[in-house]
């Protein structure tokens, strides 16, 4: 794919306004509306409950969808096994049609990687072990709660009897779903999930390399099923700083990576950090890797400054290619 076919997003920081100490939501709601009038085709929003604290996911984009009118509006990545299906299905429903029909939820297994995560899990009922079949069952239902009129189900996490939900999704077929893929995870589930319940896939902090190999598993196991790779949507998310000064770059980056997580984890997966050059040849790297949609967030506390210069000094240049 040649760069000038990507579609490109930005991650809305959800967390980030949390981080400055005074909260201030309507930075959110400038930078979608700045997105939208610039030409970006979506906006994101991650997800956490305790680990990380940020605004509700589902709720922003709701909010979101009222102050725009042509934008995709995505989760990247949704914890969407710590909920029920059915509450799930109802508000994603709900916000395809005041979006209408702009959603689209990418969807992981989340880390238990450490004590702050195995008790966001625990806190909410979730045994961290079981969290990706749980994942697998809520995705198995959410795609049959969006399409069919009468939904049952006898799972080891999740029992519906003869339910009909509504309000329906405005696309035939229910929301799209992304499900999250990472190399480094080294599990082969993860693809053939993804191959077999999604309608995509999405991943973070891969090199270009990486990222084509995460194609290459996924391309695998939807021919393995019958099913045609060239329907499935491919997302690629990455962490940027832009600064001509890139040792300035690294700096902020860095300061804010630690301040988001706790500590720099994924050291020399992030980026890339400095001149936007590099940032322009990156995304090339990933579309011609297979990508198909390149979210960008921010490692900077200045969003809205880091924004103007996206679309000053990147996208024009992929716009050009």
């Amino acid at each position: 794919m040649s760069a000038d076919q990507v579609k490109l997003g930005l991650l809305l920081p959800t967390r980030g306004v949390l981080l400055r100490g005074d909260p201030d939501a309507d930075l959110i709601f400038r930078l979608a509306e700045r997105a939208e009038q610039a030409g970006l085709d979506s906006v994101w929003v991650g997800d956490s409950l305790l680990a990380k604290p940020r605004l509700e996911p589902l709720t922003v984009l709701a909010a979101v969808a009222a102050r725009t009118g042509r934008v995709r509006l995505g989760t990247a990545v949704l914890l969407a096994a710590m909920r029920h299906p059915l509450l799930l299905a109802q508000a994603a429903h709900t916000l395809d049609l005041i979006s209408q029909g702009r959603l689209v939820l990418a969807v992981g297994v989340g880390g238990a990687f450490n004590e702050a995560q195995r008790r966001e899990w625990q806190a909410v009922g979730v045994e961290p072990s079981r969290r990706a079949q749980r994942l697998e069952e809520l995705v198995y239902l959410l795609k049959r709660l969006g399409s069919e009129e009468q939904v049952s189900f006898r799972g080891q996490h999740f029992k519906l009897d003869s339910v009909h939900l509504e309000p329906r999704p405005i696309r035939r077929g229910g929301v799209p779903i992304l499900l999250a893929c990472h190399l480094r995870a080294g599990q082969e589930a993860q693809f053939r999930r993804a191959a077999e319940l999604g309608d995509g896939l999405i991943s973070i902090s891969e090199t270009p390399e990486a990222y084509a190999q995460i194609i290459a598993r996924v391309r695998h196991h939807t021919q393995q099923l019958g099913k045609d790779f060239g329907r499935m949507e491919t997302a690629c998310y990455l962490t940027v700083n832009l600064n001509r000064d890139k040792d300035r770059a690294e700096k902020e980056a860095d300061r804010f990576i630690v301040n988001y997580y706790g500590m720099n984890i994924w050291q020399g997966l992030w980026g890339p950090y400095g001149p936007a050059e590099g940032l322009i040849a990156r995304i090339r790297q990933y579309a011609q890797a297979g990508a198909g949609t390149i979210i960008v967030r921010f490692a900077s506390f200045a969003q809205e400054e880091q924004l103007e210069r996206f679309l000053h000094e990147v996208l024009p240049a992929l716009r050009s290619s």
